[in-house]
């Protein structure tokens, strides 16, 4: 099965954020992996979904607990 990728564009609009807020994650280290090839930045679907279900809360608390974490 071949990759889908996502744009720092698309994605943004996904997660309805700004894409400086994902730059910003790409440089402290957090949000999804990301690939880089030259100057492009794109990210796998499978990673977008997969950093989504890691972020998946059933509670505030939860919720909370999961920043503090991070």
């Amino acid at each position: 099965m071949a990759d889908r990728f996502l744009n720092q564009a698309n994605l943004a609009r996904r997660w309805h954020v700004s894409p400086r807020t994902l730059e910003r994650w790409r440089w402290t280290g957090e949000g999804p992996a990301f690939v880089k090839i030259g100057g492009r930045v794109v990210y796998r679907l499978e990673d977008v979904e997969a950093y989504e279900c890691g972020r998946r809360c059933e509670s505030t608390a939860q919720a909370t607990a999961l920043r503090v974490v991070q």
